[in-house]
């Protein structure tokens, strides 16, 4: 998952920092038109207006503001006495007219969040809010108690921001993410069907019965060239029988990194092998039939294999503290989003540890939780039977996009892209089919069929993937 977020342009103006909105000055610099300084300061008061929004800060950037902004939030939206905790999100804001992007990308935001702008957005041109999902970094409760992470809290979050926004924006709204943003987006839906007026979900995963899972296995049976597909599991297999002398690797790697397994696998030999179970999906979620060249022989040195699993899988990952920042998403895994639970038949006889491969064993000991299966069996039954205005897009060799969302026949779409991993888009679509599905999402959002989008070069485009490296 490799999210690009850039920095600002060292252009950028930094007009504000760490001030509530009541606090903030009017902003004009001496080429700025009284005209522009009323529009800017109408944002601000509107904002302002918003009981619980703080601005932490804004820039102005290629025609755009952009806001990092905190709300207060419910701890628990049943119980409201329960007590509060600040939610980090940001505001991409072009016009009040335009349409607006909400996009959830399911893990935390960026420590300092930058400017950028997902496909959709680009898509309709249209202003965009990014929502840091509760239990990451500083959106967490202090203390925390776990049982408020559900897919329905979050969406509640997520509902009380947009009906906040709706007070300032007038355009038409649309949701989007990718993986468990894009999870996380069919959940907001599925309980808030009138907040958004469309949703268009990248490789999301629809794991509605866990022990079922045979769609993943049958993936792996068939994806890429067949040759290709033999060379990834050799290396596993390689690997495995070499387990004594690439631990010790491992344990080099470590000493070097300062990492450390007691809180999480329990021991660096439970970290090689959960690491080693993990590289047929690392690799064909990240890379393509393209990179089967470079995987190594059987007759690799240890030197060699270890490395090319570190690139693909990286062994930093399966570590207390590569873990640390994903414990949210393990934690919902096992308790209500499901995993995928694989054989890997390839590998009898050279692993250790049954039932390692499950999100119970990458967090720690007093967050492991029993799975209830409802809230997935609630949702993919909704989305195929209820669902309205909803497109997911999945790349065909992305073993994420094995088990699948079907949407319903009302207004609502599936798309594959061939050859594509993980960062699977509209862009990597047929022509005929990327046109039909720029063509529905401009229509949800209410703008021209022909909108030709201004060129915004300094506003990378947000692949809206997590790194597992950097955080």
């Amino acid at each position: 998952m490799r999210s690009r977020l850039l920095a600002c342009l060292a252009a950028s103006m930094t007009v504000t920092t760490a001030l509530t909105l009541q606090a903030l000055p009017a902003h004009a610099s001496p080429a700025t038109s009284p005209a522009a300084v009323a529009v800017q300061d109408d944002l601000l008061d509107r904002l302002a207006a918003v009981p619980g929004l703080t601005v932490v800060s804004e820039t102005q950037q290629s025609g755009y503001r952009f806001f990092v902004l905190s709300y207060t939030q419910p701890i628990d939206h049943k119980n409201p006495g329960k007590g509060t905790f600040q939610q980090r999100f940001t505001l991409l804001h072009r016009s009040t007219g335009a349409p607006v992007v909400l996009y959830t990308g399911g893990y935390g935001l960026a420590a300092n969040p930058a400017p950028s702008r997902t496909e959709p957005t680009q898509l309709v041109d249209g202003n965009q809010v990014s929502v840091e999902h509760r239990f990451f970094r500083s959106s967490r409760p202090e203390p925390a108690d776990w049982d408020d992470l559900t897919i329905w809290q979050e969406a509640s979050d997520e509902h009380r921001i947009v009906q906040a926004l709706k007070t300032i924006y007038s355009g038409k709204w649309i949701q989007t993410g990718a993986s468990k943003g894009g999870m996380t987006s069919v959940y907001h839906r599925r309980f808030y069907p009138d907040d958004v007026d469309g949703v268009v979900a990248y490789v999301a995963p629809n794991d509605r019965v866990n022990p079922q899972d045979h769609a993943y296995d049958q993936f792996f049976a068939q994806v890429g060239p067949k040759d290709c597909r033999t060379a990834v599991e050799d290396v596993q297999r390689e690997a495995l029988k070499r387990r004594t002398a690439m631990v010790a690797l491992l344990e080099q790697d470590a000493a070097r990194n300062g990492y450390t397994f007691t809180r999480t696998l329990g021991s660096a030999d439970r970290s090689f092998e959960m690491t080693v179970l993990d590289t047929a999906w690392a690799y064909w979620q990240y890379m393509s039939v393209a990179d089967c060249a470079s995987v190594p022989p059987k007759t690799a040195t240890d030197a060699e294999l270890y490395a090319w699993i570190d690139a693909v899988t990286f062994f930093g990952f399966y570590t207390d503290q590569g873990l640390d920042y994903y414990t949210p998403y393990y934690y919902q895994a096992a308790t209500q989003l499901g995993w995928p639970d694989l054989r890997f038949p390839h590998l009898r006889g050279l692993t250790r540890y049954p039932g390692l491969y499950q999100p119970n064993s990458s967090i720690p000991a007093e967050l492991r939780s029993r799975h209830d299966p409802r809230a997935m069996l609630d949702v993919d039954q909704w989305v195929r039977t209820r669902s309205e205005r909803m497109m997911f897009v999945y790349g065909e060799n992305d073993p994420w996009s094995a088990e699948r969302f079907t949407p319903s026949r009302r207004d609502s779409y599936l798309y594959v892209a061939p050859g594509a991993n993980h960062g699977a888009n509209i862009a990597r679509l047929p022509e005929t089919e990327r046109a039909a599905a720029t063509e529905t999402l401009r229509r949800w959002a209410g703008v021209s069929p022909a909108l030709r989008t201004a060129q915004a070069a300094d506003l990378p485009l947000d692949d809206m993937l997590p790194d597992r490296r950097t955080r």
